[in-house]
């Protein structure tokens, strides 16, 4: 159950002890993922998808992102960045304003072009999406017109 606490600042809601532990897991699994896959850009410790396996529109971005000479490595140090954040749990909110265009890419690169990793796209979907509402207080500044 959650308890409003009125103040004359301000309105703040206390989260249940099921909802912080839900949002706990979902930060660290999801700073777990996005280190690891970040780290993995610099060190190639996962083996790569078999290309032959892979739709040839998935291919192609893939191919044209690895052309850039700049972009996967840009992406990865994103992703180790605001993973390490989202582990320590300090600037959760930048953390997940960065990582918020590549969930973006994620999720349409799988329904476009290599649908299957699909699933992948939509959970990783789903923990932005349960981590930017239960730190929506933390954007609500940033989001109102001045």
């Amino acid at each position: 159950m959650t308890a409003t606490t009125t103040t004359p600042a301000a309105t703040t809601v206390r989260k249940s002890a099921a909802a912080r532990h839900a949002t706990l897991v979902t930060r660290v699994l999801t700073g777990l993922l996005f280190t690891a896959t970040g780290l993995n850009g610099f060190l190639n410790f996962m083996p790569a998808p078999d290309p032959s396996t892979m739709a040839p529109a998935g291919v192609a971005f893939s191919a044209a992102l690895h052309a850039t000479g700049y972009m996967l490595q840009l992406a990865s140090g994103v992703q180790v960045v605001a993973g390490v954040l989202l582990l320590a749990g300090r600037f959760v909110p930048l953390a997940l304003a960065l990582l918020a265009p590549m969930v973006v890419n994620i999720l349409l690169f799988h329904v476009f072009l290599e649908p299957s990793g699909l699933v992948t796209g939509l959970l990783v979907t789903a923990a932005e999406i349960g981590l930017a509402w239960a730190y929506r207080d933390r954007f609500r500044p940033m989001l109102q017109a001045r």
